[in-house]
């Protein structure tokens, strides 16, 4: 069986990592993210971990010690991929927030709303994650069109609605999951992201619509996130 893959997406601040075979997320500062990359072959790791030492040996820095934390930190980056490739998302633009608004959903959208909200929370809470990967992608792949702004809100009311009778928990990855799942099963297609921010370091999992970010308060998130998975 293949190995579930790893996702990164590189930023001015460092990168975040997603391995997709637990869901655990590991966000990188600038110097370790240099090194996410770092070749496999021993001369070609050595001549790259040289080539940084020396880069931050010109800044007054104990190539010594910077070398000795640079072998330390490659270190930890190979236990964290065992051998497995790097999927980098590629670099976008931060998609304008598109804050909460009113939506009334039909009786259809309800319904679906209900059984994407289920299926999340069955995934999310009993398999691994790379099962829920594979259901998103899955659900991407069922015929519709693409969501207009309205008809994600409408969803997304729906699986709130829903979300109401969980005793438990619904936070931002079960819910925009429902929504990716529920909009799905209306024949429309939503983008699901998941992505991290640097400064406080946090995950956040979302839902784009006709480029829009759906659902957010602008004033409760520190945006933009950077995206590394992104799923429709």
């Amino acid at each position: 069986m293949t190995r579930a893959r790893v996702h990164a997406a590189r930023g001015p601040a460092g990168a975040g990592v997603l391995d997709l075979a637990t869901g655990r997320w590991t966000v990188l500062d600038p110097v370790a993210a240099d090194l996410l990359d770092v070749p496999a072959d021993a001369l070609e790791r050595s001549a790259a971990i040289e080539a940084l030492t020396a880069r931050w040996a010109a800044t007054g820095a104990d190539p010594d010690r910077v070398r000795t934390d640079l072998v330390r930190v490659v270190g930890d980056l190979d236990r964290l991929l065992a051998g497995r490739p790097v999927h980098h998302a590629p670099a976008a633009a931060a998609p304008p927030v598109r804050t909460v608004l009113p939506a009334r959903p039909t009786p259809r959208g309800r319904a679906a709303a209900v059984l994407g909200l289920a299926s999340a929370l069955l995934f999310l809470r009993l398999l691994p994650f790379r099962h829920t990967h594979a259901l998103a992608r899955a659900a991407a792949r069922l015929p519709g069109r693409p969501a207009a702004v309205g008809d994600a809100e409408s969803i997304l009311a729906a699986v709130r609605a829903a979300g109401r009778w969980w005793p438990g928990r619904v936070a931002c990855l079960e819910e925009s999951l429902a929504v990716h799942l529920g909009s799905a099963l209306t024949g429309r297609r939503v983008n699901w992201v998941l992505g991290v921010r640097f400064a406080p370091r946090g995950a956040h999992a979302w839902v784009l619509a006709d480029g829009h970010v759906i659902g957010q308060d602008p004033m409760d998130r520190v945006w933009p996130y950077l995206a590394v998975l992104t799923i429709g």
